[in-house]
This record gives structure tokens, C-alpha cells and sequence, in this order.
């Protein structure tokens, strides 16, 4: 799923993300979204999000929840 669409992200989902200090890698990190920190329905970057973890990052990859 699109990590660039608010309506896509909610707590709980385990997601990657991509942290500041990674942009330029791409290193991403993987975890589970506590807070979602960007107010725009849409972001061209990837909404940005706090992970439980504390890590703060916008979100490259939803991963889809196991069934």
C-alpha cells in the first residue's frame, strides 16, 4: 500500500519508514506506528509517523498485516 496517503496509515500498522539521517541511503526501518505526525491528507515524501519504538520517520512501505 502507499505510504503517501493519510487515509492509508493508522496506529497499529507495521510499516517502514525511511528516518532523516537515512534519506540519502535509503536505509529503511521497519515498526509499528504509534503517532501519525502529518496533518495533510497526502505528502509526496510519505506521511510522516512515530514509531512505538520512538523512532520518527515518513512511510516508504505499508506492510500488510498477516492473516
Amino acid at each position: 500500500m502507499n505510504g503517501q496517503t493519510r487515509a492509508n496509515i493508522r496506529a497499529g500498522l507495521e510499516v517502514d519508514i525511511v528516518l532523516k539521517q537515512d534519506q540519502r541511503s535509503g536505509k529503511l526501518t521497519r515498526g509499528v506506528v504509534k503517532d501519525i505526525l502529518t496533518n495533510s491528507p497526502n505528502h509526496p515524501h510519505g506521511i510522516k509517523v512515530r514509531l512505538v519504538s520512538g523512532h520518527v520517520g515518513r512511510v516508504k512501505h505499508i506492510i500488510a498485516p498477516s492473516s
